[in-house]
């Protein structure tokens, strides 16, 4: 998610960000390159404890407290002359029902033409697998979207271009080397996976 996002400021450096489902994550402070105009979106009891233990809001970063899925947030984001934007989704999509993912897909390609989209999206055998484990536990709510192929969202509707994906052992990672033993498995089943989109076409 990190690399996506170095790669997309350095297409377009003044380019605008909104992190859905942010928690504690810390990626502003990781790729900042001083242009940037930063959101982190999250329900509000959540952007509270981000307030009282990493701190608010400042100059570029700003705090959106409300669900993604209310269109609310709409209003508060500045929306510069021509500038792009890149939504970044990481273990949230996972979460909603297939037609919320839709519904939200196709607002942002109609809000923000030629956006961004990048999120980890998982196969529908292991959202059921991952529920088998999650449905013992107290804190962990369980999954709920899975889709087999990147032309599931392509198909949503007109303008939603896949662009790439990446999936772990694709490339080789030092800090994997651990698992290296499931990396052929990996490979081929793809469970979890971290797509790539461009939502319509940005005006000239």
């Amino acid at each position: 998610m990190d690399r996506y996002s170095r790669d997309f400021l350095l297409q377009h450096p003044e380019g605008v960000v909104v992190h859905i489902g942010c928690g504690l994550d810390s990626r502003f402070d990781r790729v900042d390159n001083g242009l940037v105009e930063w959101y982190d979106l999250d329900l509000p009891n959540v952007i509270e404890i981000r307030r009282k233990f990493i701190g608010g809001e400042s100059g570029r970063y700003h705090l959106l407290a409300c669900s993604v899925l209310e269109n609310t947030w709409l209003d508060m984001v500045k929306i510069p002359s021509q500038q792009r934007f890149l939504f970044i989704a990481e273990n949230v999509f996972v979460y909603f029902l297939e037609d919320q993912v839709k519904s939200l897909v196709l607002m942002l390609r109609d809000q923000f033409p030629g956006a961004e989209l990048i999120f980890d999206g998982w196969k529908p055998f292991f959202v059921w697998l991952g529920n088998r484990q999650l449905s013992t536990s107290k804190f962990a709510g369980l999954l709920h979207w899975g889709f087999w192929s990147h032309h599931t969202i392509e198909s949503w509707g007109e303008g939603i271009h896949f662009l790439d994906q990446w999936g772990f052992f694709d490339q080789p990672e030092k800090r994997m080397d651990s698992y290296r033993w499931i990396a052929p498995l990996f490979r081929i089943i793809k469970p979890m996976c971290i797509f790539h989109y461009q939502l319509g076409k940005a005006a000239d």
